[in-house]
């Protein structure tokens, strides 16, 4: 019954229902950002005194495309900004990924197996100068947790229900769990505390320029060119603003953030492309993070032959991934040895680890029954997909597999994957912005949702529910060796199962000035933190 309870409810209140399926597809890709050449500099900015009264000028990849709303957004751009100027009782530090206590004093305190409180930070006072109270808190959470409100965010807490966060006295904050979760702290770092008056009176104005604790507050937001943001002098949390303020100029045009970065116009820019590290690593210096971020093959397993895993298994087989890691990304990834990177902190390696072997690619197709197999393979147009995916075609056809490359947008691609209109896709994805733990990730592609019901269409069998009972399992784990041995039971699945699998996952390439920023250091996720950092003198 607890095993039907934890999936059914996470897939009641599915969290890709939230913004629609081209919506929330479009915000992964773009949080996945393009690959980047290995690193030639060294892993943070310069230590030299801070000028406080500085400003620090970026240039960021994409457009203003969705409000700041934390219950709703999920532009890459936004939810950056988002970690400047919002906070939630708990944080994940943007560079390490570890939960540090935010508007909480303290991480939450563990009262039993299904009970925690979190008290409120002293003195902490909204943008607008008015103090955040525990009702503020319950008003955040219960927002998120309503299913009438359609939040993304909901679907990251499975566990819990508006009706689970009660207040305990007029600075603490009860939540009473549905079952234990050994993730909890991190968890719920999801949910951003925002002003009750303020969100109430005019949501749309809110999600226009949001009021929050965080150390910065936005003062202007304009899309297609820049964000704005000045230093919140009342903040006094862990993590005040060292800038003045900051401009991040909104640079879409690859060639126009080099540019900018070339011409020390700003201090750092993300997504770099690979092509033009070399040269940037000549003015300034420039690191490429290894991420989660994944390149995926998915399968329409609803169709024939793609319903037999031993034909999604000759896909990977026929893909020669070390030399489209050379060739198409001047080895700015690695080779997915398991669903999660190396140097991921749940990494375990997966009992499949795919090499090229054409021949047993023909072997498994032929065992299959599949002869002249013929298909169109949808890709997205991000710049660096576009690249390998000739590549891909190569091997495939060479597999015997003859391949028709569809590119074009995302949004459009999967249309035609919500509408049950394709064979194969590749993509990128990385749900990593949200959350690191390996339960989040796992369940963002593999839970019964969106992904299992009306893309990859594999979410029935003895299998599927093995997955399912496993992530449950996995997430009450308290033994962190059972948790990891539980986990790889997963990955081990997955890996052998590949309705969707990652071919590799990437490295995310930041390029920034040290001379002007004291103690910056690049992340593993799209958009820069500023957080700690400050303009030199």
């Amino acid at each position: 019954m607890l095993k039907e309870s934890l999936h059914k409810e996470a897939s009641r209140r599915t969290f890709l229902a939230a913004t629609g399926a081209a919506g929330i597809v479009a915000a992964l890709a773009a949080c996945s950002g393009p690959p980047s050449t290995t690193g030639k500099a060294a892993t943070s900015g310069a230590t030299g005194a801070v000028d406080k009264n500085g400003t620090i000028t970026a240039g960021m990849s994409y457009a203003l495309g969705t409000g700041f709303d934390p219950m709703t957004t999920t532009g890459a751009l936004t939810m950056a900004a988002n970690w400047h100027t919002l906070e939630g009782l708990v944080e994940l530090d943007p560079v390490t990924r570890k939960a540090y206590a935010a508007l909480g004093s303290a991480l939450p305190k563990q009262v039993d197996d299904t009970t925690y409180t979190v008290s409120l930070r002293k003195g902490a006072t909204f943008h607008d100068g008015s103090s955040v109270t525990v009702d503020d808190v319950l008003f955040s959470f219960q927002r998120v947790l309503d299913p009438a409100n359609a939040s993304l965010y909901a679907g990251f807490l499975p566990f819990l229900t508006a009706d689970s966060v009660t207040t305990v006295d007029d600075s603490t904050v009860q939540f009473k769990t549905a079952y234990p979760f050994s993730l909890f702290a991190e968890r719920i770092s999801v949910v951003k505390i925002v002003p009750k008056a303020v969100v109430q009176a005019d949501p749309k104005a809110f999600d226009a320029l949001p009021t929050g604790t965080g150390p910065y507050k936005i003062t202007a937001a304009t899309a297609n060119d820049k964000l704005t943001f000045e230093r919140f002098d009342a903040y006094n949390g862990s993590r005040p603003a060292l800038a003045a303020g900051m401009t991040w100029n909104l640079l879409a045009d690859p060639s126009a953030r080099v540019s900018a970065m070339q011409s020390k116009r700003v201090n750092a820019i993300e997504d770099v492309p690979y092509l033009n590290i070399d040269g940037l690593s000549r003015v300034v210096k420039t690191e490429s993070v290894q991420s989660f971020g994944l390149l995926f093959m998915m399968f329409n397993t609803s169709m024939k032959p793609f319903d037999d895993k031993r034909v999604r298994q000759a896909f990977f087989y026929a893909i020669d991934i070390d030399k489209l890691i050379a060739n198409g990304m001047l080895g700015n990834a690695e080779a997915a040895s398991s669903y999660v990177q190396k140097t991921h902190p749940d990494y375990v390696k997966a009992k499949t680890v795919y090499k090229h072997d054409a021949a047993k690619a023909k072997a498994l197709l032929k065992e299959a029954g599949v002869s002249n197999l013929s298909i169109t393979l949808l890709t997205t147009d991000t710049g660096w997909v576009k690249d390998v995916a000739p590549l891909i075609k190569e091997d495939l056809d060479a597999a015997g597999i003859a391949t028709t490359l569809d590119i074009s947008q995302s949004a459009g691609q999967y249309k035609k994957v919500d509408n049950n209109q394709f064979e194969v896709m590749i993509a990128p994805g990385d749900p990593s912005v949200f959350g690191n733990d390996a339960d989040l990730l796992l369940r963002w592609f593999y839970g019964d949702n969106l992904w299992s019901q009306k893309r990859y269409r594999w979410n029935s069998g003895a299998d599927f529910e093995k997955l399912q009972s496993l992530l449950d399992q996995g997430a009450q784990e308290t033994d962190r060796k059972k948790q990891l041995a539980t986990w790889g039971q997963i990955y081990d699945l997955v890996s052998d199962e590949v309705p969707l699998y990652p071919l590799l996952h990437r490295k995310l390439p930041t390029a920034w000035n040290p001379d002007a920023l004291s103690d910056f250091k690049p992340i593993s996720m799209t958009g820069l933190s500023f957080l700690g950092v400050g303009p030199t003198k």
